[in-house]
């Protein structure tokens, strides 16, 4: 009898717990007045971990990259609106119907941008506590390297959580994160297997196997970041990997870095560029760019590389150049994405959960202070 009545209570309190992924991503300007905004953002959180850049300079210089951008997106292609903020979307809701399937609709997945209104991580946060979730699974998404892009996305995600804190209880009681998918083999396998397509059918025909140059593009990471992991370590590692799978059959293969290409900041090299060059000079008659270092498409991914095959067509017009999308939301990295989401999902419904009361942190923080002699600051240290 006992047991039967008790069965209800852990149902009940099982359902309690409402689970949000905050799928995350840099977000891109679909608003032409929206430029300034966002590389003020961006400076913000990006530059300022590498570059000698004092704060009074971020408004002046985003007005001045505003100008830049409006050029290279207005003029050069034509009122360039970026395909990115789309995908996302439908990133986000191939996820959500995948994760709702396996555990119901008390998880839900959001997206948050980086650098845009309305899908600040802050007001996506706000909307979350709102609709009643008390779990985190912080999920970046947009770039695979992920480690340095992710210490932003924890950055903004603890600014809007101090912002939304209640006195004596936290609304948050369990956090779980994603910091990477560069090993994941699935993945590797996926971006082996589009190139592998590709091939066949758009060059087999015409180029023997090594004559066709891979150019396998990652993120660009400054090569010093003032300490921060930069993800240079992890996005090495997913090309290895990626080469690895397509080396026997395609010999010359190159990673190529897609830069920002910033004054006074050494960057991963060889760029993208370069990378192509060096292969034409090893005999390379046809090159496909393949970016394995995003799984979304975005301004990188489209204008940069498109760039990047202009100039190449100037110089040596008698290759073939092939631009190969992201993974964006091909039904299996969709499955893939939603399943190493579900290993956390998993996590944070089996934890019980824990209360954190906020205003202890100010407390603890003073205690530190208050011990004087030595053996009592020793001791705190082990608390």
């Amino acid at each position: 009898m006992v047991a039967t009545s008790e069965r209800p209570q852990t149902t009940v309190t099982d359902r309690e717990k409402r689970i949000a992924v905050l799928l995350m991503g840099y977000g891109e300007v679909e608003n032409y007045e929206d430029f300034a905004n966002y590389n003020e953002q961006a400076l913000n959180l990006l530059t300022a971990k590498f570059a000698p850049v004092p704060d009074w300079m971020y408004p002046p210089l985003a007005r001045l990259l505003a100008l830049f951008d409006r050029h290279e997106w207005g003029h050069q292609h034509h009122n360039f609106v970026s395909p990115h903020n789309a995908i996302f979307e439908r990133q986000r809701a191939g996820i959500e119907r995948h994760l709702q399937s396996q555990f119901g609709d008390r998880v839900r997945v959001y997206k948050a941008f980086n650098f845009c209104k309305p899908f600040l991580p802050h007001q996506v946060l706000e909307e979350i506590k709102q609709d009643g979730c008390d779990r985190l699974l912080i999920y970046p998404l947009l770039v695979v390297d992920s480690i340095f892009t992710s210490g932003i996305a924890v950055e903004q995600v603890n600014n809007a959580l101090a912002r939304l804190t209640d006195a004596e209880k936290h609304w948050i009681e369990g956090i779980q994160y994603i910091p990477s998918f560069y090993n994941r083999p699935e993945y590797i396998d996926l971006m082996a297997k589009m190139v592998e397509e590709k091939i066949a059918t758009e060059l087999a025909d015409a180029y023997l196997p090594s004559q066709i140059g891979i150019v396998l593009m990652n993120h660009g990471c400054p090569m010093k970041a003032k300490g921060f992991t930069s993800g240079v370590d992890e996005s090495q590692a997913l090309y290895e990997a990626v080469r690895e799978r397509l080396i026997h059959r395609y010999p010359l293969i190159s990673v190529g870095w897609l830069n920002h290409d910033t004054p006074l900041i050494e960057w991963t090299q060889p760029d993208a560029e370069l990378a192509a060059k060096n292969l034409i000079q090893l005999g390379a008659k046809a090159i496909v760019f393949m970016p394995i270092g995003f799984a979304t498409e975005n301004h990188e991914t489209l204008l940069d590389v498109h760039h990047i095959l202009h100039h190449l067509h100037d110089r040596c017009p008698d290759i073939t150049y092939v631009q190969m999308e992201c993974a964006n939301d091909r039904p299996e990295f969709l499955e893939m994405a939603a399943k190493w989401a579900g290993d956390r999902v998993e996590a944070l419904l089996a934890d019980e959960g824990n209360n954190v009361n906020p205003n202890l942190a100010s407390e603890r923080a003073k205690q530190f202070h208050t011990h004087d002699d030595g053996s009592q600051h020793h001791h705190h240290h082990h608390h």
